[in-house]
């Protein structure tokens, strides 16, 4: 089915007068998880980052650490697997004749990847389209969230955003990211496999005018309830049209989520000044009541998530397979009324495919879960109202000493990162060699990030902040990352740990403070080598699971978490 669909894109370079194409994860609004995934069409890769260059006489697919085994597996028949960092001015190929579809890149991508040792061809059609066009469209309208919920009116926003157009001396705001859209405005779509994202662009001038570019009837709720003017909401058919109508100047453009396709359409009327949309920053800082949502979702979650290890540790006797034990925990999830859909293709992998660090179990090729396994479970939910992750690796019988070793340098390096003194290490960067400490010490490591930023009741994986290598975005209240160190062993087993966590701030001082409420595999723990501030962390941890989580559970639950503690 690959080579098929790779030789009908390659008959169309000669009609295009291109050398080759290139295919990012991304659709046209830049979201991780999109109903519309043409790298997966092109290549058999279902991981969440990537990028593929099909040439005439070779084929390769970029991707980062988390998905080399991965990759390998999916599409390596077909494809030549290359490190992500080696998409930087890339120069594997020189002198060649690139398409694209100027809608999938930003012109800051093109001049740092690829393109630097080649030339582009934008091309109106997109070219994996022509040959594979079964992707579903959503066409359910968009929805509000109450004041109740989100804690601030869209107006006292929009005001937030008049402010950052008029420092700039500038005087529009072109927001081409949907998930900024969604907080600015207050809502909500099923645009999106995992997140409720609402696909639209939104054009907001210094005179507190907004114009929401949009499919009409999905937005046709938000004009019953005077959200939005009915002349103010466009079509994106009519675009060019509704620009050439609206006063010159300038207009700010998002680096990260502005189209090569609409950069090109907004400088034929505006002068364009290039900047991070501030929407990213003002909606990483969660508020009160934000917090106060995410908190109760948690222990909706963790009530779902104890009962499923409780299940599968201590009264399953049936040999079950990876899938079923992912369709068991979304089981659990069900209970609960406010629970939506996963935030995530949950990643249930035992053994070696625990080694695979975004791994999919599926029906047709699912292992067997065995006694002797080491079991890794990452998952996640959407709930009314909150965006949850958690990942735990359990046991079922008495492991390997070197293994137990290993999951409790894991351990230290979880705890080393939930207790870190926030005035010191006040990023991502300064954090994330605390979680690498204990393994680096004997010679051990992961390739992915220690932690990312989680939206509210929006995308699982969001911005500016993270605990990772590179990153210096400093810390605020009411931010919230995950904290997952882990350790991975290829063809044998996979090890990851982690909770969600808030940046709250007491007498003063900025900390973590724990959303995720389920228990930690006490079995896989090397207790001898655990600190005494270590083993009274461990302690407080699950004596707070048991208090919040405890009156939501059978007696026999409620026995097995308090042997936590």
């Amino acid at each position: 089915m690959i080579a098929k669909r790779l030789s009908q894109l390659k008959d169309k370079f000669y009609k295009f007068g291109i050398d080759g194409y290139a295919i990012p994860k991304n659709d046209e609004f830049f979201s991780e998880y999109s109903q519309k995934d043409r790298l997966k069409t092109i290549s058999n890769f279902t991981g969440s980052a990537g990028f593929a260059i099909i040439l005439k006489d070779q084929n390769y697919l970029f991707v980062d650490g988390r998905y080399t085994i991965q990759a390998e597996m999916e599409s390596g028949k077909n494809f030549k697997i290359i490190n992500y960092n080696k998409i930087i001015n890339c120069n594997l190929f020189k002198n060649l004749t690139i398409g694209l579809d100027p809608n999938l890149f930003t012109s800051d991508q093109i001049k740092r990847v690829f393109f630097k040792h080649n030339k582009i061809k934008e091309i109106g059609s997109n070219l994996i389209d022509l040959i594979h066009n079964k992707y579903q469209s959503q066409l359910k309208p968009f929805f509000s969230l109450n004041k109740k919920i989100v804690g601030e009116s869209h107006l006292i926003k929009i005001k937030k955003i008049i402010n950052f157009i008029k420092k700039n001396k500038s005087h529009y705001l072109f927001i081409s990211a949907p998930e900024n859209v969604a907080w600015l405005l207050n809502i909500r779509g099923h645009d999106n496999p995992y997140s409720p994202i609402p696909n639209c662009r939104l054009l907001i001038n210094d005179r507190k005018e907004i114009f929401l570019i949009s499919e009409i009837n999905k937005a046709k709720n938000l004009i019953k309830e005077k959200k939005i003017k009915k002349k103010n909401l466009i079509d994106p058919k009519n675009l060019y049209q509704f620009l050439n109508n609206i006063k010159k100047g300038k207009i700010i453009i998002d680096t990260q989520s502005c189209s090569l396709f609409y950069e090109n359409l907004l400088r034929k009327k505006f002068s364009l000044l290039k900047k991070q949309d501030p929407i990213y920053l003002m909606k990483s800082i969660k508020n009160k009541l934000e917090i106060k949502n995410m908190i109760n979702s948690h222990i909706s979650d963790g009530v779902a998530l104890t009962k499923f290890l409780y299940w599968i540790k201590k009264v399953n006797k049936k040999k079950i397979n990876e899938f079923q034990a992912q369709t068991k925990l979304e089981s659990f999830r069900k209970k609960n009324i406010n629970y939506l859909y996963p935030s995530f293709n949950t990643i249930a992998g035992t053994r070696e495919n625990g080694a695979i660090i975004h791994y999919r179990a599926n029906k047709i090729n699912s292992k067997k879960i065995k006694k002797n396994d080491i079991f890794l479970c990452d998952s996640g939910g959407q709930y009314k109202y909150g965006t949850t992750d958690v990942t735990r690796t359990i046991c079922f019988s008495k492991p390997k000493n070197h293994i137990k070793d290993i999951f409790t340098k894991v351990l230290k390096g979880h705890i080393a990162v939930a207790t870190a003194d926030l005035n010191k290490n006040f990023n991502g960067k300064l954090i994330d060699p605390l979680a690498r400490k204990y393994l680096k010490k004997s010679g051990l490591d992961y390739k992915h990030g220690t932690g990312h930023g989680v939206g509210f009741f929006l995308n699982v994986h969001e911005g500016p902040q993270s605990i990772s290598t590179f990153n210096e975005v400093k810390f605020q209240e009411g931010m919230i990352l995950s904290n997952e160190p882990g350790f991975y062993k290829k063809g044998l087993f996979g090890i990851r740990i982690e909770n969600l966590v808030y940046v709250k701030k007491s007498n003063k001082r900025l900390l973590f403070e724990n959303l995720t409420l389920v228990p930690i595999e006490k079995d896989l723990i090397n207790f001898d080598k655990l600190q005494k501030e270590e083993k009274d962390y461990l302690f407080n941890y699950h004596l707070n699971v048991y208090s919040k989580l405890s009156n939501f559970l059978n007696k026999s639950e409620k026995k097995w978490l308090a042997s936590f503690i």
